[in-house]
Formats: structure tokens, sequence, C-alpha cells
């Protein structure tokens, strides 16, 4: 059915450049503010609620809880209800309203209990748009282009969350609330502009508008992913190289899973260390937040601006190297990408024990470790989506009638901000827990044996069966 008058401006806004920034502006957004807050929590805690100073810690943690419990709660739902809907717009508005909801009671509230509120729509807001929003890019560019898509925006939104909590202790140490909240609406004005004005691309084809430029990327790789359904050893698409029959649901499903066809999905071996490597991911990334600035200002006596500049070397070669690993990821399948990158992590983790306190060389030493730290990260950017897309996308395309018209990919994309929540909630505990019991050196060597093991499972299950693994079993 085609509509005489199309939206102004129809083609922008249902570009894959202008979804994939409306994306990453929403995470970078979500991830940013989490991180804005948290460094003033305890200060609004004190000033403004009057907790006791023996209750403050306890306070703040049970604040970072409500966040963490209400994002994992939420994203179920959240999945389920995004993938019997028709469009994706309307929720992804609706996490940002949580959002706003959520800044301007942690801005004004003078309770504990309006903290907490605002703490759970902050956990909500964050279930919604990463679910949504990763199910709207994998809707925009397909599973064959998902890898540098993802690559490009966590490299671009790992600023929000790295950066963000020293931002917001400068802020607030040199101008107070108000300049952090300044901040925080600022950017919610920019995202929610961008959200409100996107047109998804399965609703611009209604319009009578040439796109046929914009989504021929696309339609095109859809068309890769059929073919790619045919055996070819080096083909990374769905299944890399597993046949259709592989794929078929043979069995009859209980009810329960029918109404939930995701957990079909997650019996699949690689599905579930796909999960576990976006779980490390995040606690890495958490890892690092909680423990450069401390580390800096034990070693070098840095300010909390001096010790967000340290951050400068973990962020660029994200930031570089992302897309580049997308890409790869995309050439070669996940596997390669989250096999050398969390290897990569193990020596590069046990080196930050290296730097001592001292003057400027031992401050280029620690730029220089943290920045091989940075390549790490960037190759374990986009592997777990992607190869959990692969796995979801070869059962859906043979199994139609099971799954509907749409897919379990918001459900998909549900549990994987259930998992990265969990990881970013993890990653300060374990880190502020190993540091303050067997020191900074010897906690990264845990983290760096965790990594071993992420990438030996990303060995084994990633893509499927090594090749060196399935010659032999013939």
């Amino acid at each position: 059915m085609s509509v005489s008058k199309p939206p102004i401006f129809l083609k922008f806004r249902s570009s894959t450049k202008f979804i994939i920034s409306t994306v990453g502006i929403g995470l970078f957004t979500d991830l940013f503010l989490y991180g804005l807050i948290v460094p003033i929590l305890p200060f609004i805690l004190e000033d403004r609620v009057s907790v006791p100073s023996s209750q403050i810690q306890s306070y703040t943690s049970a604040l970072l809880a409500a966040y963490a419990g209400a994002s994992v709660l939420t994203s179920p739902p959240a999945g389920i209800i995004a993938d019997r809907l028709s469009a994706r717009q309307l929720p992804f508005l609706l996490g940002l309203v949580a959002l706003l909801a959520a800044t301007v009671m942690l801005h004004l509230g003078q309770t504990i209990v309006v903290l907490i509120i605002a703490r759970v729509l902050q956990g909500v807001s964050a279930a919604v748009v990463w679910t949504i929003g990763l199910a709207l890019l994998l809707d925009t560019v397909g599973a064959e282009n998902l890898g540098v898509a993802i690559g490009s925006i966590f490299g671009f939104i790992s600023i929000g969350e790295l950066a963000a909590p020293v931002l917001g202790g400068v802020l607030y140490e040199k101008a107070g609330y108000g300049a952090v909240f300044s901040i925080a609406y600022a950017l919610l004005g920019i995202d929610f502009v961008m959200r409100f004005l996107i047109i998804e691309k399965k609703t611009a084809k209604n319009y009578k508008a040439d796109l046929e430029d914009d989504t021929s990327t696309r339609d095109s790789g859809a068309e890769q992913c059929e073919e790619s359904q045919e055996p070819n050893e080096e083909d990374p698409l769905i299944g890399n190289g597993k046949q259709e029959s592989e794929w078929k649901i043979t069995s009859d499903p209980p009810n329960w899973v029918r109404k939930l066809p995701i957990l079909y999905c997650l019996s699949n071996p690689r599905l579930i260390v796909a999960q576990l490597v976006a779980f490390m991911q995040a606690t890495l990334l958490s890892t690092f937040d909680a423990t450069i600035p401390t580390e800096a200002k034990s070693l070098f006596g840095f300010d909390p601006l001096k010790a967000g500049l340290l951050f400068a070397p973990l962020v660029v070669p994200y930031l570089i190297g992302g897309p580049i690993a997308g890409k790869l990821v995309d050439k070669y399948g996940p596997k390669p990408a989250a096999v050398l990158g969390f290897a990569w992590e193990v020596p590069a983790l046990i080196l930050l024990r290296i730097p001592q306190a001292g003057g400027t060389m031992q401050i280029v030493v620690f730029c220089i470790v943290v920045a091989l730290n940075g390549v790490g990260l960037a190759a374990i950017g986009s592997p777990s989506i992607v190869e959990a897309s692969y796995v979801c996308e070869g059962y859906f395309k043979n199994n139609k009638e099971f799954f509907g018209g749409e897919g379990p990919y918001a459900q998909l994309y549900a549990i994987n901000s259930m998992v990265f929540s969990a990881g970013l909630t993890l990653g300060p505990l374990l880190a502020g827990s190993l540091r303050d019991s067997i020191g900074y050196g010897n906690m990264n060597a845990v983290v760096a044996a965790m990594c071993l093991v992420v990438s030996v499972l990303s060995y084994l299950y990633l893509g499927g069966k090594p090749k060196l693994l399935r010659k032999h079993s013939l």
C-alpha cells in the first residue's frame, strides 16, 4: 500500500546512516547518563537526603542494585512486546521518556524513595533502549552487515561508559549539580529529536519515494543471507556452512517455549557462549571504569580531571579499531576476533602491574599498557551480538512457522541487555573487592584468567566447531 504524500525528508530520516546514528546516540545517552550520575550519588545522599555518613555506602549500593535489577527484570518483557509490535519507534521513544523522568527525579528528588524510583526508571530505560535499539539496527543493516555497525557504535558509546563518571565528578567539583544535569538534559534533547525523526525502513517502503539506493544494502544483504545457507567452508554467515536441516526444529517444543521462542535458541551452545562474550566485555569495560581513576590517584596523585585524560589511550584504539574489527567479523565470522581479542587481553592486563609510582616516564608506561588493552577491547566489541544474530537468524529462516513473522530478535537483545547489565554491575564489585584484598596487579591477573577461559570457549563454540576438531571427528 502506498501513501501519496510522504513525510518531509523521508529519504534522510529513513537512511541507514541516520538510523545507525540514532541507535548509537540512544545507547551512548544511556551509558553516559548512567556514568555521569554515579560519582555524585554519595553527595546527593549526604547533602540533599541527609543520609548519615555511616550509611552512604549501603544506600549507594542499593541505588546501583535498583538500576541493575530493573534492567534485568524489564528486558524480557521489553523483548517480547517489541517482537509483537509492527514498528520499533514508539517503544524506543517511551524508553527515553522513562530516562527523562529518572533524570528529573535525580535532579530534584529530596527523599530516598524518589531516588530509588529514579534509578528503577533508569534501569527500565536501559532495558528498552538496548533491546529495541539493537533490534532496530538488525532490521536496518541485516545480520551480514551487523559486525561493522556494532563495531562502530561500540567504539563510540565506550566514551560514554568510560569517561562519564570522571566528567560527572569534575563538573560537580567545579560547578555543582546544575552543570552535571545541564549536560544530561542537553543530551536527552538531542536524543529525543533523533528518535522522533527516525523512520524505519519497512515504514518508508510504504511511501512513494526513491529509496532504492539506500535500501539496497539491506535488501542485497538479505539475498546474501539466503545464499549463505549453502554449505561453504569460507562463508562466516549463518551457521558457517551449517546445513539447513541442522537448523530445523524437528521436535515439538512445549507451550511455554512456544510463548518465548528465544528459549529454544538458547539450547544452542553457540548462543550461550556469545552471551558469555558480552558479559565479559561489559565486565572489562566496567573494571577499567572503576580502577583507572583510583590507580592514577594512587600512583601519580592525579585529580579527577587528569585521571579522566587517562581514558584517552583506552578509548582511541577502541574508536579506531572497532569498525575495522567489525568489518573483519562480517568477512571472517566472530570466532577469530573473539579468540584473538580475549587472548590479547591476557598479557595486556598482566602488564598493568608494571607501572609504578613515579613521574613522567611511569605515566607514559601506564598509558602505553592501557592503550594495549584498548586494542583488545576493539576486537571483542562486535562478536557477541553478531554471533547471536547468526544463530537466531539460522533458526528463524528455517522455522518461520514457529517464530512468527518478525523472529525472536528483540527477545535476543533483551537477553543481551540483561547479560551486559550484569557485567557492568559485576565489574566494579569484582574489581573493588580484588583490588582491596590482593592488590591491583593480582586483580588484573584474575581478570586475565577469565579472559583466557572466554577465549578458549570462543574457539570451541563461536561459529560452530573449529575446522581442526571437525576433521578429527570425521
